[in-house]
């Protein structure tokens, strides 16, 4: 007897995928694919329901060489993009990637084996006309800080002259978003970037980032994050949702349900020693021995490397600093994971034990630290993953963003008096 999942216009994306992908796989296989049971597949059957965060992992199992093209909810192009946490999380509710800029070789290796299927990878953006960028109805950049020079837009205020982005901005890779802004007028965008953008350079950094977007015929919603509502580590972000002004979105953050920090903690992304790890053909052993129920020995600092960490610690201390290791046991909420995490991983250490040296992290326990599937693969090294993750978003916070925004990017027209509505998953 066949399987049947019922699916229809007001499914999620999740059964949709599900959907197609019975047609073309057992379940066993599916299960495999995933990294779950098959009594989880049948559990989804069952009940007409499946996660979002298996929308990745889902697609790839699809013959297609965009999935769903036509019946994709709005477009939108992916720049500074990293791995792809940001083009995860809108593919999650319709979205389809229509262009992707990324400079970095290696993250555009792991992007490409994450995302096999469809366009070509642009690598630097500032050699990219606008003009060769398909029309979109959502930009989104995670985009880098870079200071701006402030004294030339000083003399022209003083001289009364006009100016705008390309005068104060020129010279940095926020000028390319706002070239490619223009050109192309998309619905809507969303810049993901640290939270101490807002106080770079005194604020004067964010006041022309907000003026240089105000000029271009949006208005601007920043709101800073922190990953912590979402995932087992502090990491605050600020985000900035614009809209243009002549569709009078009426986008508010406080629809932005956000779950209480700390109810997420370090156990649900370490590798489970009981026997119940997922067993992940494309990690092997790389990580996690799954004969012997353990972590790779490598992880585990050296004892040299452990004393150096606390003796700098404890010098620190001794001066009235807070600077150190940060030592995590299961039931913690880690520090941010940064991209340096490869030197010595001293930021967040996992506790294994009286007179057993800590841990480091694995990359796959990064991937999970940072909300992505166990279907996400990680085809380069340590090091590179390390860097990769470390410098990535929060996809479960990305997630909700999308969801949030999702009313004005498949709405035609809004209407301004009514409230704006959060599309839950």
């Amino acid at each position: 007897m066949a399987t049947v999942f019922h699916t229809g216009p007001d499914r999620d994306l999740a059964a949709q995928y599900f959907t197609k992908a019975l047609n073309h796989h057992s379940q066993v296989d599916i299960a495999r694919h995933l990294g779950v049971t098959p009594r989880t597949i049948r559990h989804w059957i069952v009940n007409q329901s499946v996660p979002q965060s298996y929308v990745f992992g889902l697609q790839q199992l699809l013959p297609l060489e965009l999935p769903f093209e036509g019946d994709s909810q709005f477009s939108f192009i992916d720049l500074f993009a990293g791995i792809g946490g940001i083009r995860m999380a809108f593919e999650g509710i319709g979205g389809r990637c229509v262009f992707t800029s990324e400079w970095d070789n290696y993250a555009q290796k792991t992007y490409v084996e994450n995302y096999p299927r469809g366009h070509a990878i642009n690598g630097d953006i500032t050699k990219i006309a606008a003009a060769d960028i398909p029309d979109h109805d959502l930009l989104l950049a995670g985009f880098p800080c870079q200071p701006f020079s402030i004294a030339g837009v000083s003399k022209k205020n003083a001289l009364g002259r006009a100016h705008g982005f390309a005068c104060e901005t020129q010279g940095t890779l926020f000028f390319d978003l706002c070239r490619i802004i223009e050109a192309k007028q998309p619905k809507a965008f969303l810049l993901e970037n640290v939270k101490n953008l807002m106080s770079h350079d005194k604020g004067r950094t964010f006041d022309v980032i907000k003026r240089s977007l105000d000029d271009l015929g949006y208005d601007i919603h920043p709101r800073v994050v922190d990953g912590a509502h979402f995932v087992p580590q502090h990491r605050e972000r600020i985000l900035i949702v614009g809209f243009r002004k002549v569709d009078k979105v009426n986008f508010g953050w406080d629809a932005l349900p956000l779950p209480k920090k700390g109810e997420r903690t370090i156990k649900e992304i370490l590798h489970r020693t009981d026997g119940s790890e997922p067993l992940l053909p494309w990690d092997g052993d790389r990580f996690f021995s799954h004969a012997t129920k353990s972590v790779d020995a490598k992880y585990t600092l050296t004892d040299k490397l452990w004393a150096y960490l606390q003796n700098y610690a404890e010098k620190h201390r001794a001066k009235g600093n807070g600077f150190g290791f940060g030592l995590v046991r299961s039931d913690s909420v880690a520090r941010t994971l940064s991209a340096r995490y490869y030197k010595d991983g001293s930021e967040i250490l996992v506790y294994q034990g009286e007179g057993v040296n800590p841990r480091r992290l694995t990359p796959r326990e990064c991937a999970r630290l940072m909300g992505f599937p166990d279907s996400f693969r990680i085809p380069v090294s340590d090091t590179r993953a390390y860097k990769q993750f470390g410098n990535s978003v929060v996809v479960d916070v990305m997630a909700h963003v999308a969801r949030l925004m999702y009313p004005a990017l498949c709405a035609d027209s809004q209407e301004p008096e009514l409230p704006f509505q959060y599309a839950a998953a």
